[in-house]
């Protein structure tokens, strides 16, 4: 998995954003931490399992759906599957080698 360091990718407010299994990181995040590397490879394995563009749609449809549920964007963005099973299992390094596939599906 490849990072950018930059000044303006992802808004401000979040640390990265992962692109189609590349990594921009804001400039005052890099490098990033070992648990945050291995946030973003749990949604390049998702994005993999749904061949990238239905990821993104699923991904911001969930997004919309959970913002407009919670009122709320932050909230949203939290409540979407690909988020919870990304953020619940990130400090556990070799989840990845045991996750079972379409196991974001668990988290709806």
């Amino acid at each position: 998995m490849r990072t950018i360091r930059n000044k303006h990718i992802p808004f401000r407010g979040f640390q990265a954003i992962n692109l189609f299994g590349l990594v921009f990181v804001r400039k005052e995040h890099f490098p990033l931490s070992e648990t945050s590397i291995n946030h973003e490879k749990i949604h390049t394995r998702q994005m993999q399992e749904l061949a990238f563009l239905p990821f993104y749609l699923f991904y911001i449809l969930e997004w919309l759906i959970k913002s407009t549920q919670h009122r709320n964007f932050r909230q949203g963005y939290l409540s979407i599957s690909f988020e919870r099973e990304a953020y619940s299992n990130q400090e556990n390094f070799s989840y990845l080698e045991n996750r079972k596939w379409w196991n974001f599906v668990n988290y709806l």
